[in-house]
């Protein structure tokens, strides 16, 4: 099953804003990571964006129409996202032949 990477850049939001909303925003993810669906998610240490592993049938509209769902995305805290497929040849994520 394909493997792709979602890439959040958050808008000019302050992080107060993004903080009173983690809940919700985490829930969406965690009930994703239950689904086996999201592998790992987490901010870039500056604050700018977020990365994303996802596995998933389908494509990137398929994967972009699950985050447009994103609790974070419906009160615009994602100003940008870049979804792409990606194919791990070594590590944890690698599938094994």
């Amino acid at each position: 099953m394909p493997i792709f990477a979602v890439h959040y850049t958050y808008s000019t939001t302050t992080a107060e804003d993004r903080l009173a909303n983690r809940p919700e925003h985490r829930g969406f993810l965690n009930n994703l990571v239950d689904e086996g669906v999201v592998l790992t998610s987490g901010p870039y240490p500056d604050g700018s964006g977020a990365l994303i592993l996802v596995r998933a049938e389908g494509d990137v509209e398929t994967v972009g129409k699950l985050f447009d769902e994103d609790p974070f995305a419906k009160l615009g805290y994602v100003e940008g996202r870049r979804i792409v497929e990606w194919v791990p040849v070594m590590g944890a994520f690698a599938e094994e032949s």
